[in-house]
């Protein structure tokens, strides 16, 4: 029974903190909108000492702060100030852009510059045919086979000279040593 009445007090605590949690959402929410501050998630969860996983549970206070975004300001001339954080943050995600957009310009520029110099290479007849470059291909394939074949048979040589020192010197031995008959 005991622990009834605990997790009842618990229960009716996390409803009281969770009541006090959204008293305060809304109350940021309005002095947001009243002073013409910043309306974000973020922004109202800072001003109201909730974490963001709070506002995302409650989905209703969710969409009055995605409503109050998209309303205009009551007041004329006051909106959401524009801080330097902001302005610093928007102008830092241009120059990103910027670089982005000026890589890939210079890659489809590299693209079209060696698409171009092959469509006038083969268009002027400069262009080897292409028989020629599969020729060429073969050529170079079957001179680096020389090579290895070369380095292949200069290893057996190699071998075979060390068999045939082992050998005399076997031979050698045999023959100076006193033969018993």
């Amino acid at each position: 029974m005991s622990t009834d009445i605990t997790s009842s007090a618990m229960i009716d605590g996390r409803r009281a903190d969770s009541t006090r949690r959204r008293q305060r959402v809304l109350t940021a929410l309005d002095r947001a909108i009243a002073e013409g501050a910043e309306l974000s998630v973020t922004g109202i969860a800072r001003r109201a000492g909730v974490d963001r996983t709070f506002l995302y549970r409650h989905r209703d206070l969710l969409e009055r702060i995605h409503t109050a975004e998209t309303q205009p300001p009551d007041q004329p001339g006051i909106g959401p100030a524009v801080t330097r954080a902001s302005l610093h943050a928007d102008l830092l995600a241009a120059q990103q852009r910027c670089t982005r957009m000026a890589a890939h310009t210079r890659q489809l520029e590299t693209r079209l510059s060696g698409l171009l110099g092959e469509q006038t290479w083969h268009a002027t007849g400069l262009g080897a045919p292409v028989d020629i470059d599969h020729l060429q291909q073969r050529i170079m394939m079957l001179e680096q086979q020389v090579v290895d074949l070369r380095l292949q048979l200069d290893e057996r040589d190699e071998d075979l000279t060390a068999a045939r020192a082992a050998n005399r010197e076997l031979m050698t031995r045999l023959n100076a040593s006193p033969h018993t008959d």
